[in-house]
């Protein structure tokens, strides 16, 4: 069955998700009822408070009355792959204007016109983020605004206007919600978010596009790389780069990803888990691993790429340094070099989807280096930190959290 919508250009062909039809009966006793009536304005709000009460963000266009309860899947077994869920949230904004109060469709499809500039010119970024389900019930984000903030910055480099902070994080939060049968249990795993930000106004020369589409879905998701926890092996790629000075290296943009996909390709097919890649000038100096932030690790000294235009300023990434400097490390963001990654005690990698990822060993030039056996005490000790903090098992002194409830 399809739910077609048309929102300002763009038609929504949303194959409803299998789950809408296959969803258990509500059962009052379980833990996390939500109820979503026909045509009834859906937000964060009023998944809290009563209809009474309500102060509308988004609104639940279907027609569909859908309770929430944990959706059947196999909990034990989620890797990171999409899992089609319930409902994504689209708001609209033509160029120099502001973005619309956004709508919550079913999960689905969306249909583009051949001239879009995401298609043609590659206008388009994203952000990922994560929600965690406490032992309570209630749901956490962890440090939304700086995705939106991200999402601003990169936003201005690429020619884009941007929803507000407010805007993002609000959506953010009524889209979780409205699918809070998606957020695993605690300790299976999170809910992924991710929000994207396109130019979906037709455009046949080179220019900014008429139009923007800003899209959030989730997916609940276990470990990014198969390992889990266990050390990955990395390889250092010497012939291709993933940016340049004064590129887009330091902004989430679509086109940065693809550009790894041959290196990281070649490098799984070989039995890496991923690869680091090197500046493109001195060919000598570690920027990033193709998704996530790199550390290098000597005595008490814990080491990172700075940040200055060709690496992304991971949001992880900036945690995990306040958390090692909280705990008396000496963190320094400077140029680091191969020669220091290979005479290093510990490496370890960081990112939304990989949260903290050590590595086991790296592979330069045909010379393997490993490092110990097994997680590191530094890597293990800044791990165990950030994740008890990010589901709600240490009290948030940082005020990184937002509690959903």
């Amino acid at each position: 069955m399809e739910s077609g919508a048309v929102l300002g250009g763009i038609r929504l062909s949303c194959s409803i998700c299998p789950s809408l039809h296959t969803s258990r009966s509500f059962n009052p006793s379980l833990s996390f009822p939500l109820k979503l009536q026909n045509q009834f304005p859906l937000t964060s709000h009023n998944l809290l408070q009563s209809a009474s009460t309500l102060t509308p963000s988004a609104t639940l266009s279907n027609n569909l009355s859908e309770t929430h309860e944990l959706a059947d899947i196999d909990w034990d077994n989620l890797g990171f792959g999409l899992q089609n869920t319930d409902y994504m949230y689209i708001s609209k904004c033509q160029q120099g204007g502001t973005f619309s109060k956004g709508e919550l469709k079913p999960f689905g499809n969306i249909e583009l016109n051949p001239a879009a500039g995401v298609l043609n010119y590659g206008q388009g970024l994203f952000e990922g983020l994560k929600a965690h389900r406490k032992q309570d019930g209630s749901i956490l984000l962890f440090r939304p605004e700086e995705n939106a903030e991200r999402m601003k910055f990169g936003a201005e480099r690429m020619c884009m206007p941007s929803p507000s902070t407010e805007q993002f994080v609000q959506a953010v939060k009524d889209t979780v919600l409205a699918n809070k049968r998606w957020v695993p249990p605690p300790g299976k795993g999170s809910l992924y978010i991710r929000p994207l930000l396109l130019g979906t106004g037709a455009v046949l020369g080179l220019a900014p596009a008429p139009e923007y589409t800003f899209i959030i879905y989730v997916s609940p998701v276990g470990n990014y790389f198969k390992e889990g926890l266990a050390p990955i092996n990395l390889v250092v790629e010497n012939d291709l780069h993933r940016a340049t000075p004064g590129g887009t290296g330091g902004v989430k943009t679509i086109g940065n990803y693809a550009a790894v996909l041959k290196a990281q390709s070649a490098a799984k097919v070989k039995g890496y888990s991923d690869v680091l890649y090197l500046d493109c000038v001195h060919n000598r100096y570690l920027e990033e691993v193709s998704s996530c932030n790199i550390f290098v690790v000597k005595g008490n000294i814990i080491s990172t790429p700075a940040i200055k235009g060709t690496i992304l300023p991971g949001i992880t990434r900036k945690s995990i340094i306040d958390v090692a400097r909280r705990q008396g490390f000496q963190v320094e963001e400077r140029l680091v070099s191969v020669d220091e990654l290979l005479d290093a005690d510990e490496v370890f990698c960081t990112g939304t989807a990989v949260v903290l990822s050590p590595v086991g060993s790296v592979t330069h030039l045909g010379k393997r280096v490993s490092y110990g056996q097994g997680t590191g005490t530094v890597s293990q000790q800044l791990y165990t930190a950030l994740t008890r903090l990010q589901m709600g098992l240490i009290e948030d002194e940082m005020n990184w959290t937002v509690d959903l409830k």
